[in-house]
């Protein structure tokens, strides 16, 4: 699929520091705000921590690190990530990234108080896949507990997926708000995990009727390009239809 220069975009960037580097990677967790806020085109932005492993972890992983943007237009993604100084770090210090263009297909929900998809057309579903799969919440401070002990059945269940491609859980903060990206390489596989597994349908029961969450959101997306790796691959390399 391929969008005009114009259209709007999404990417998503995973970033692997040096063990020697992490406290100065985390340190931009902070340094990097103002550029980004300041930054043209950018209309949403979360710099994130990353867990340990592909899951949801409370334990922070201090070597990786994540960045979620949402742009006006292709041609401003590409001018950040060729000129940009957050990026030309990313490019020079890291021991590995990878970064992936995407167009949203279907969402709902918000994050932050609002919706960062708003003004964006519904993109057409890939024939064959790959999806990308975002999903994220604001968890209640009471709930917690009752959260961080439904994850690891879930966890599991998910790490068994075939067409599970890969995955990563991020976060704003640690504990209350937390994300999961994941990449499947077909639909129907994402909906059979959603709507089949026993540990996931309870989860989703529970945080109906005890009302985890005080904001989330859900987005499935076409990929448009990727670059870069993860874990030592890159998980999109064969041609995105």
């Amino acid at each position: 699929m391929n969008i005009d220069n114009h259209d709007p975009v999404v990417a998503f960037t995973l970033t692997r520091y040096p063990r020697q580097q992490r406290l100065r990677a985390l340190a931009h967790l902070g340094l990097d705000r103002w550029p980004l806020a300041h930054t043209p085109g950018l209309l949403f932005w979360r710099l994130l921590g990353v867990g340990q492993g592909r899951v949801f972890d409370p334990h922070a992983d201090l070597q990786r690190y994540a960045l979620f943007t949402v742009w006006r237009s292709l041609d401003d993604l590409r001018r950040f990530e060729s000129t940009s100084t957050v990026m030309q770090r990313i490019y020079q210090r890291s021991e590995e990234s990878w970064t992936v263009h995407m167009v949203p297909v279907s969402w709902h929900g918000k994050w932050g108080g609002r919706d960062p998809l708003q003004g964006f057309v519904a993109a057409s579903p890939p024939q064959t896949g790959p999806w990308l799969i975002l999903t994220r919440a604001t968890i209640h401070p009471t709930k917690v507990s009752s959260f961080l002990h439904a994850v690891p059945a879930v966890a599991e269940q998910l790490l068994r997926q075939k067409s599970l491609l890969q995955s990563v859980g991020v976060g704003e903060a640690p504990l209350f708000y937390q994300a999961t990206l994941s990449i499947w390489s077909t639909l129907p596989a994402v909906q059979q995990f959603a709507y089949k597994p026993a540990a996931h349908m309870d989860v989703i029961r529970r945080t109906r009727q005890e009302q985890w969450y005080k904001e989330e959101m859900f987005a499935r997306f076409r990929p448009l390009a990727s670059y870069g790796t993860w874990d030592g691959i890159d998980p999109l390399a064969r041609p995105i239809e």
